[in-house]
């Protein structure tokens, strides 16, 4: 008998029964390689699906969307929804220069989400706007925007009519940012959404 082989072969059953037991403690200290972090945010058609997005647009029209946010931080995010109005003319947010519109803000929302939770919210609108053409330009004029029967004012904002497309321009924009614990602040979070219209003037 061969003790040697014996004794190797009793190292390696003991060293497999170790690794075995010792795996839950192991699994609490080993460093897995992390997945990506992100925020999804959506928007949903009147139906709850991904068409039937309201595009023409009477005056005074009811309209309706929804509203989504997918937490993938892996931790709790406190997030702000900032909504601003455009015509063609007006900047937006860049995706390029990951930079946020200049554009006023007209409504806030906020939601705690915790990690891997969603965030759902229906939105319903109506734009009351007029004919301000003249003899040199054809265009109209907001009055107001209610967003969720909370009347915002558009004063001042006004969509020429646009020759090559054939419609008065405008949109709705969604721009999501992220409060900021170090800074104690929101920051912009370098995502937005927009819906884009066609105000069909009557």
């Amino acid at each position: 008998m061969d003790l040697q082989k014996y004794k190797a072969l009793f190292f390696v059953v003991i060293a497999v029964l170790a690794l075995f037991v010792a795996s839950p403690a192991l699994q609490k200290i080993l460093v897995y390689p992390q997945t990506e972090f992100f925020t999804e945010m959506w928007l949903l058609g009147p139906a709850h699906n991904a068409e039937g997005y309201p595009h023409d647009i009477a005056k005074n029209g009811g309209y309706s969307v929804y509203l989504g946010l997918a937490n993938h931080l892996g931790s709790c995010a406190y997030y702000l929804v900032e909504v601003k109005f455009r015509n063609e003319t007006q900047p937006e947010a860049d995706t390029f220069n990951r930079t946020f519109s200049t554009q006023p803000v007209l409504y806030n929302m906020t939601a705690f989400v915790a990690d891997k939770e969603t965030w759902e919210v229906p939105l319903s609108f109506s734009f009351d706007y007029y004919n301000a053409s003249d003899a040199n330009v054809t265009k109209i004029n907001f009055s107001s925007l209610k967003l969720n029967d909370v009347s915002l004012s558009l004063q001042g904002y006004s969509s020429i009519w646009n020759l090559t497309r054939h419609d008065f321009y405008g949109s709705l924009s969604f721009e999501l940012w992220i409060y900021n614990s170090t800074i104690s602040s929101y920051q912009y979070h370098e995502r937005f959404l927009t819906l884009r219209f066609n105000m069909t003037g009557t």
